[in-house]
């Protein structure tokens, strides 16, 4: 399967923050100038509603402030800053795991095109996401990827 990213990979600098300003994110390196978007359960417990953002690589992010992490797998864990609750990034566990990114911290995300879509026989109505981009359902996706048990509605 070609690699829907390849094509927006990017070597650059970002600069990002949380809504009171308490947490910054840097990026400076090696990042996807793309979004993906995730109905899953979990994902929208978390967000309220779609979870959607960008890939950058850890060697490329650096964060200062008070942000807080709690692992909510086996296998990942999530941020958010410590004073305001601003949600700031999915991260598989372990030293050099890529950060997946909220983009709304992130002025010049706003620029970024949806090139995937997962979980989409789980999406809310409210939520329909325009665009010719790959979809997939729940079971395309977790038939390859690490997943969490009980997204059941």
């Amino acid at each position: 399967m070609s690699d829907l990213r390849a094509p927006y990979r990017r070597t650059g600098r970002l600069e990002g923050q949380c809504l009171c300003g308490s947490v910054t994110i840097k990026v400076d390196g090696d990042h996807v100038a793309a979004l993906g978007a995730c109905h899953c359960l979990m994902c929208q417990r978390w967000t309220g509603t779609v979870f959607m953002a960008f890939e950058a690589a850890a060697g490329s992010v650096s964060v200062t402030g008070p942000a807080v992490t709690h692992q909510t797998s086996g296998f990942a864990e999530r941020a958010f800053c410590g004073t305001c609750g601003s949600a700031l990034w999915l991260r598989n566990l372990g030293d050099g795991a890529d950060y997946e990114l909220m983009p709304g911290l992130f002025p010049d995300a706003a620029a970024f095109p949806l090139v995937s879509e997962i979980y989409i026989d789980r999406a809310p109505a409210y939520v329909p996401l325009a665009g010719d981009h790959p979809r997939k359902t729940r079971a395309l996706y977790e038939a390859r990827n690490l997943f969490v048990e009980g997204d059941a509605r």
